[in-house]
């Protein structure tokens, strides 16, 4: 899905009380800046806030942080917050990569939600479930390790099923098929869900722990 570009999304950026700047200084602080010491949870790749917006509604107990690279869909997820007063959500603009230069052991949940799939053999390690940002988020996870994921893509849930595993996560939750899957299993839909869901794709699912 392609979006258009947003006007002024650096001056939405830069205004917004919602995104953190330089949120290296608040490595191993960030119950500083929710003012409490709930569970954190971290989507990467948050794109335009849908989800992680919506998860902070439904779960005021709960820190969510969205991280998103591309300025011009955090300048909408900023523009779109405008007249909110959530008090649990922010958002970083920044590349997953330096995950380890803005957290320290003090991230509950990492949620990664129709991540770009890099689909080639040659791309596998810039997937986020590829062992090299597993090793990553060693280093964030404040003591349990706990991912969850959803794509459309059967290469990535593949990819990520077989990497978790040999990382020894174990699984929770699995569901090739998360819109007719008969168990009670949370789900707040994403923008991209939307559009997949009027498409009839099946949407793959992976709820992954490693306890500690």
């Amino acid at each position: 899905m392609k979006y258009n570009r947003v006007k002024n999304a650096g001056y939405a950026i830069e205004d917004s009380k919602y995104v953190i700047k330089n949120p290296e200084l608040f490595k191993g602080k960030w119950k500083d800046v929710f003012n409490n010491d709930r569970p954190i949870m971290l989507e990467l790749g948050s794109g335009r806030g849908s989800f992680i917006i919506k998860m902070a509604l439904a779960h005021p107990n709960l820190n969510f942080i969205g991280l998103e690279l591309d300025m011009n869909q955090i300048g909408y997820a900023a523009q779109s917050l405008i007249s909110n007063q959530l008090t649990n959500l922010r958002f970083i603009h920044a590349d997953a990569r330096d995950l380890g230069e803005i957290f320290f052991k003090e991230i509950n949940t990492i949620y990664l939600t129709f991540s770009e799939p890099w689909p080639k053999k040659q791309d596998e390690r810039k997937r986020f479930t590829h062992e090299s940002y597993l090793r990553l988020y060693d280093r964030v996870f404040k003591k349990d390790k706990h991912i969850i994921l959803k794509t459309d893509n059967k290469i990535l849930f593949s990819s990520a099923l077989e990497s978790l595993s040999q990382y020894w996560y174990s699984f929770n939750r699995v569901s090739m098929d998360l819109h007719n899957d008969e168990r009670k299993i949370e789900n707040i839909v994403t923008d991209f869900e939307k559009q997949y869901i009027k498409e009839h794709r099946q949407i793959y699912y992976l709820d992954a722990v490693y306890k500690n």
